[in-house]
């Protein structure tokens, strides 16, 4: 890089946030949704791939029977709480850091971060070993049928290879997104879907392993998403700029890398936990098991459409912290920017979906007329959940991409647990409103999460962010300016004593959520 004399009568070192932007030109929102849907359609295809994988798991559980389908899904949902979420949730730890270091050309900060956060993944999968291997105790002492507890510890205990699988394909996958590639996820996806419907075959089948089959079947087809990804690296050579070798250097810096992973994984865990215990209260409504069937059913469907928001997410948090690297806030400001209104274009056909599919999402599941009768009446609302969860989702990736997970964690929190409990709680068993009052409870969460969401995206001083991520990264002391022309940029110096205190101080005041939540600054 080029060293310029400081001349701050030139330019300035940080643009003014607060001053007007630059209107963008329909060429430059073209080409940013183009670099957005680059990153997101291979992520959705990648997504619905493996989304094909649980649903042929859950075929052929319930081709062994009802007592084997209660406790495959019995540990399906086990295993989400305490394993699945918490290692998604830490993995994301290493979004921003690595997204950033790519944008900064930072290589040998990628590799060392990848090897941290697998090195911190595989042993938080020791204690939730000994924890899945002593399941059957737990269930039973919590009141379950014991046969049921049964088949769920053995499923569990049979997926233990599986958890290390997950420690080390989590990491893999945000590396390549960081980097914006995104093939091999879906070639991966994609070559062990195709051997899982043979494999769960021949093990439940042809060998009689039954539930033990399926839980082997599932392990080797991650297993074969993890060997395809790692044979496709090593191929094409994405791992060279950044990976030479394992280096002790991985056990030293932890303390970044956890002050973002456990934040991201406390957001991550207060979502997915939030379904489990629409599950838990629909058990305890007056007509229970029609209604905990028709919650199975509806989440089914939600998780189906948060296949779209969540890998936009995604797309923008790599977009916004490839940016933020580079010293460019003004495009990781349009990228927000463009990805919100992405979000809630999906919304709006995410409600027409649910709509038009009331009476038949149903059916598509079940013969009994009481489950798709309740099914259809909560269709809707679900949809006008969606219009909230799809750009509040959207947002949260571009807090993973600016290194404030613990904002998230925090609006999270008060969305789902000081807003949606309370108001799902009253209305199903106060106001007798039933499972309707539980998805109503949780359009009222998504309301307030996206609102809390939009304040702070308009409030972000993206400057500051920028300047963050050098701090973050350790690049170089310089902001790239965009004026709507990517010709058109200034690089200068930044004044070593004055602006570095000014620095410092627009960092104290930084943005501020009706929440009253503080961002810190990542050392």
């Amino acid at each position: 890089m080029e060293h310029h004399k400081h001349n701050t009568s030139q330019a300035p070192l940080l643009p003014d946030h607060n001053s007007p932007q630059t209107r963008l030109r329909i060429s430059e929102v073209v080409n940013e949704v183009r670099q957005l849907y680059s990153i997101a359609f291979p992520l959705i295809l990648s997504s619905l791939l493996t989304y094909g994988k649980s649903a042929i798991s859950m075929a052929f559980m319930g081709h062994l029977g009802k007592e084997a389908l209660a406790g495959g899904s019995l540990a399906i949902g086990f295993a989400n709480i305490t394993g699945y979420s918490l290692l998604a949730g830490l993995a994301m730890g290493m979004d921003a850091i690595s997204s950033q270091a790519h944008g900064a050309k930072q290589w040998a900060l990628m590799g060392h971060t990848l090897q941290r956060t697998i090195i911190i993944l595989s042993l938080c999968c020791i204690p939730i070993s000994f924890l899945w291997l002593n399941l059957n105790p737990i269930l039973v002492f919590l009141g379950q049928d014991p046969a049921i507890c049964s088949v769920a510890s053995t499923y569990l205990t049979y997926c233990l290879p599986d958890l290390f699988f997950m420690a080390l394909i989590n990491p893999l996958k945000i590396y390549l997104r960081s980097q914006n590639v995104t093939r091999p996820l879906v070639v991966s996806a994609g070559v062990a879907l195709s051997f899982h419907f043979p494999v769960n075959y021949i093990m439940v089948t042809y060998l009689g392993l039954g539930i033990r089959g399926i839980a082997i079947a599932t392990a080797i087809m991650d297993l074969n998403i993890l060997l395809v990804m790692v044979v496709y690296i090593m191929i094409k050579g994405i791992h060279k700029k950044t990976w030479q070798s394992w280096s002790f250097e991985c056990f030293h810096g932890w303390s970044t890398i956890l002050s973002l992973a456990i934040p991201n994984c406390i957001s991550v865990c207060l979502e997915w936990w939030w379904y489990e215990l629409m599950i838990v209260m629909s058990g305890l409504l007056p007509n229970a098991a029609d209604a905990v069937a028709s919650m199975g059913l509806l989440i089914q469907a939600t998780s189906l459409i948060y296949i779209f928001p969540s890998s936009l997410s995604l797309a923008v948090s790599t977009r916004v912290g490839n940016e933020l690297g580079a010293g460019q806030p003004n495009k990781a400001r349009t990228s927000s920017s463009i990805s919100l209104c992405c979000a809630i274009f999906t919304s709006v056909l995410a409600l027409a979906f649910s709509v038009t599919t009331r009476n038949i999402w149903g059916r598509a599941f079940t013969s009994d007329e009481a489950v798709i009768a309740l099914t259809a009446a909560a269709m809707p609302i679900l949809g006008l959940c969606e219009l909230g969860n799809c750009p509040q989702t959207t947002m949260c990736g571009v807090l993973r991409g600016s290194a404030r997970p613990k904002l998230g964690a925090n609006i999270n929190l008060g969305s789902f647990y000081g807003v949606g409990l309370p108001i799902a709680i009253g209305l199903s068993f106060f106001m007798k409103m039933g499972l309707l009052g539980l998805w109503i409870g949780l359009l009222g969460a998504q309301v307030a999460c996206s609102l809390f969401m939009a304040i702070m995206l308009v409030r972000t001083d993206w400057a500051s962010e920028a300047q963050r991520a050098k701090e973050l990264t350790g690049g170089a002391s310089f902001i790239k300016e965009n004026d709507g022309d990517d010709d058109a940029k200034k690089t200068v110096m930044e004044n070593d004593d004055l602006e570095a205190q000014s620095l410092n101080k627009e960092s104290d005041e930084d943005v501020q959520t009706p929440l009253m939540i503080k961002i810190e600054t990542v050392q």
